[in-house]
């Protein structure tokens, strides 16, 4: 009808990435996904009339490395050849962090910039946790010279009651600074990573915004439903000016993700705002998208609307990715006691917002309060932020546990900038990466070097073809093979494979029958007794003392340090384990020789478990 013709002339086109494919997987399987299974969903996503998409960056880069066991250039580059040339793939940065949690020198800061170009992204969002927007201007500037367009970012939460700051008028110095630097910019984001800024809040931020920034600039808001004001702050962002959200897709929709892309066009309908979509092919789509990732594990914290997170502000992007972390060191039992403790880790350490890195530094330090005390260990992240080496803080830190932190990790409180502390670094930045793969007799190329870089031994070991999966999916088959085999244990005979020898085995009570020969047998719950005898094997017999040296916590085997047979000194490091994404170094408890290691690089752990013996 007229009417309707002239109502469709006059609505606002709203415009949105899709973010299913980098934050949607990071939010619900901790960026724990194979492109294989995804990447046929993106070129239907494409098809439906999606032009938008977020490709890559933040964890989903290291993830592919670190669990997937696959280049995430690679998956860049096929993503790319999928959504079509003219498609506006986006990554995210972490400023001087680029894509990891330590910060990054110069160099390779640079060069992350570049490389992303050269695998077929678009834009690069670029935020700085604590919003230090010194740790902006280079980063920026390396985006925009590498051919890129730049989406600077303003991080924000919402606090506790009675915790000052992360107000309108933070944001808008922020964001002042942000214009009086001079960095080059195309767009600018106001990032809720936890989903907790109440929605008035919202709407007086982007109005604010607008108001400096003028009626040209793009505005983007960014948030989750983990709070369950996600659609609301849209709304509001929406009225107070912004053209751009973020929304996804199911299953990696609502909970700890961004609103689906079907409910917030539901939410639009009957106002002047128009996602310009086809709903029916939007419903295909996600049609699609549930069966490609249906025999992957869907966490059930993933999937729920937690109304304590405005209290305890951990991002949806990371509370999946920890929550994994504890499933695979049998931890998750503590999960509860950890969110609690992240209340005090924010506000002691200077309310960075809970983003990545800083949400993790949050996490970390929460996580060592309830395993080790409180302030007992403090994480190095932490540490190193609340000293000043990832830049200012929005408030100051608190002075006691500054003190605990400077004595843990020997290092001073400094307010030097990070790019010159990191360039000055010998174990950072290009030359390094490069002397990692010389010394691994890798490639030299500028992908292999920021690999090396940014992801140190973990991704060392994938080039050197020894990764290892992490990925929590049904594996049909494999569950298949389990089950027969499992029916064959029933009956009692089966065939036993040790060293590639094969025995046949029947059970009968006490008695096992192997390859024709009987022989009695027990089980005795525990492995004390098995633990005796690898440090009495240990000493082939002689009356030197043997001391087991076990694992404190559970984690992976990352580094072993000393081989057998070399001397060691009491408090010499043998071996690094890495829970939580901390490393933990695990040290000589005497002086003598390393008789034996128990372990493997690589190898998962439990608490208690025997890591090596030394000889004294």
């Amino acid at each position: 009808s007229t009417n309707d013709n002239v109502r469709e002339c006059s609505m606002k086109k709203v415009d949105f990435m899709m973010t299913a494919f980098r934050d949607g997987f990071q939010s619900v399987f901790g960026a724990r996904v194979f492109s294989q299974d995804f990447l046929p969903v993106v070129e239907e996503a494409a098809a439906a009339g999606i032009t938008h998409f977020e490709a890559g960056g933040g964890a989903l880069f290291q993830a592919a490395y670190f669990y997937s066991n696959e280049d995430a250039f690679q998956v860049m580059d096929n993503f790319r050849k999928i959504a079509g040339p003219s498609a506006n793939l986006q990554t995210l940065a972490r400023g001087i962090n680029v894509v990891g949690l330590d910060s990054q020198p110069r160099d390779i800061i640079k060069l992350h910039a570049q490389l992303m170009h050269k695998h077929g992204i678009s834009t690069i969002r670029n935020f700085d946790a604590l919003n230090d927007v010194n740790n902006l201007i280079y980063s920026g500037k390396c985006i925009v010279e590498a051919g890129l367009k730049h989406e600077v970012t303003v991080t924000m939460m919402e606090l506790p009651p009675g915790c000052a700051g992360h107000t309108v008028e933070f944001y808008e110095g922020v964001l002042r600074k942000i214009l009086d630097s001079g960095i080059p910019y195309d767009s600018v984001c106001f990032k809720d990573a936890s989903g907790t800024s109440t929605p008035r809040k919202v709407h007086e931020t982007i109005k604010m915004a607008r108001r400096l920034l003028g009626k040209d600039i793009r505005i983007v808001f960014h948030s989750h439903e983990t709070a369950g004001c996600s659609v609301l702050a849209y709304m509001s962002a929406l009225e107070a000016g912004a053209d751009q959200l973020d929304l996804s897709m199911v299953p990696m929709s609502g909970g700890t993700c961004q609103p689906d892309l079907l409910t917030m066009w539901h939410a639009l309908r009957g106002t002047e705002y128009d996602l310009g979509i086809d709903p029916r092919k939007i419903m295909k789509v996600e049609e699609s998208l549930k069966n490609a990732m249906k025999d992957y594990f869907m966490p059930p914290e993933a999937t729920k609307v937690n109304p304590l997170i405005p209290f305890f502000p951990m991002p949806g992007g990371a509370l999946t990715a920890n929550t994994q972390m504890l499933r695979d060191n049998n931890l998750m039992d503590k999960y509860p006691e950890i969110i609690a403790a992240m209340g005090e880790a924010v506000a002691k350490g200077g309310f960075g917002t809970s983003v990545t890195p800083v949400s993790q530094f949050y996490f970390q330090q929460a996580f060592n309060n309830v395993m080790f005390g409180p302030w007992k260990k403090i994480a190095e992240g932490y540490g190193k932020m609340v000293l000043g080496y990832f830049g200012h803080t929005p408030a100051e830190p608190d002075p006691e546990v500054v003190k605990i932190a400077a004595e843990q990790l020997k290092l001073e409180p400094t307010r030097e900038n990070p790019l010159d502390l990191n360039d000055a670094n010998p174990a950072k930045g290009r030359k390094a990466a490069v002397a990692m793969l010389e010394a691994n007799q890798l490639p030299i190329t500028d992908e292999n070097i920021f690999i090396a870089a940014s992801c140190s031994d973990k991704g060392i070991r994938f080039l050197k073809g020894e990764g290892t999966i992490g990925v929590r999916k049904i594996d049909k088959k494999a569950e298949a093979e389990k089950a027969a085999k499992q029916d064959a244990a029933v009956t009692g005979e089966m065939t036993v494979s040790v060293n590639g020898k094969s025995f046949g085995v029947k059970l009968s009570g006490n008695t096992a029958e192997i390859n024709g020969r009987k022989y009695e047998f027990g089980v005795t719950a525990g492995i004390a007794q098995v633990q005796k005898q690898v440090a009495e094997a240990a000493s082939s017999g002689s009356t030197e003392q043997f001391k087991e040296i076990h694992s404190t916590l559970p984690g992976a085997v990352v580094r072993i340090l000393v081989k057998p047979g070399s001397p060691v000194k009491e408090g010499e490091s043998i071996l690094v384990l890495e829970a939580m994404k901390m490393e933990t170094m695990v040290t000589a408890p005497v002086s003598g020789v390393l008789a034996s290691c128990q372990v493997k690089e690589g190898e998962q752990v439990q608490a208690g478990a025997l890591l090596a013996v030394i000889k004294h």
